[in-house]
């Protein structure tokens, strides 16, 4: 029976935890993190956009317009002299010609062009001609749709209209 206890007491030895297993004594105390004087890759990167910023923002927009920007410019002002004379053109027209609610459809169809196209473009949102035109389109489409393509402008209207026309048109010849 000797040889029975002596494997029981092996087998109830516990087995020491192994060395990486010491426990941790964490401290209350924070010290503050150390002080770096290197330059990381981030600092560089934050630099280098923070000077391109400014750079952009005040460099760049006293550089003359770009051979790209010059031919939007004579896009717009073309096809808003086309717009012009198509809203004179349709204003001018009578009451009885056949042909009002054909020119009406086209006056509409290319004002809602005009309008999609130019709108977006945030460089000519600050322009007096499209500040002028697009009253104009909003006052003649407006009217058709209330309206119907065959009524009349009333006078004081048509003649807001005419006189919106009249500035835009002298913007666009100023580049404005």
């Amino acid at each position: 029976m000797a040889s029975a206890s002596a494997t029981t007491a092996t087998l109830l030895k516990p087995n020491p935890p192994p060395p990486s297993h010491k426990p941790t004594i964490i401290t209350a105390s924070v010290s503050p993190p150390p002080l770096r004087h290197t330059f990381l890759r981030r600092d560089f990167l934050s630099l280098t956009a923070a000077s391109t910023l400014i750079l952009t923002q005040t460099i760049i927009p006293f550089v003359a317009p770009s051979p790209a920007s010059a031919a939007e410019d004579e896009e717009y002002v073309k096809d808003t002299s086309a717009v012009i004379s198509k809203v004179r053109t349709t204003l001018s027209m009578e009451r009885t010609d056949p042909n009002v609610a054909d020119t009406v459809a086209e006056l509409r169809e290319a004002s809602n062009s005009w309008v999609a196209k130019y709108r977006k473009e945030k460089a000519l949102l600050g322009k007096a001609s499209f500040r002028d035109m697009y009253a104009a389109l909003n006052a003649v489409s407006g009217h058709y749709v209330s309206f119907g393509p065959t009524a009349p402008i009333p006078a004081k209207r048509k003649a807001r209209i005419l006189e919106e026309m009249e500035t835009a048109e002298k913007a666009l010849s100023r580049g404005r």
